[in-house]
């Protein structure tokens, strides 16, 4: 039988790119979020540069670091501990 394995609970910050808050966004994630001349935003990750889409959730992990998650995994796995 394979072991199994449950995700410690972690509170993490998150944002949700809504694509009108490009501000609040680079407070948040300062020079690991960048815009492209189409208006693209990327992210740089531990796994390396990867797009968000406009809904989704720009996650900073335990370790300081920024990625994108899709909506529907954030809601699946993430609930609000404290509103901002």
């Amino acid at each position: 039988m394979m072991p199994k394995f449950r995700k410690k609970p972690v509170e993490i910050e998150a944002i949700k790119w809504t694509g009108d808050n490009f501000g609040e966004l680079i407070q948040f994630a300062k020079t690991d979020i960048w815009f492209d001349d189409l208006g693209t935003l990327w992210i740089d990750t531990l796994e390396g540069d990867m797009i968000a889409k406009k809904g989704d959730y720009i996650i900073k992990g335990i370790k300081g670091e920024f990625y994108p998650c899709k909506p529907d995994i954030f809601n699946a796995t993430y609930e609000v501990v404290s509103e901002a």
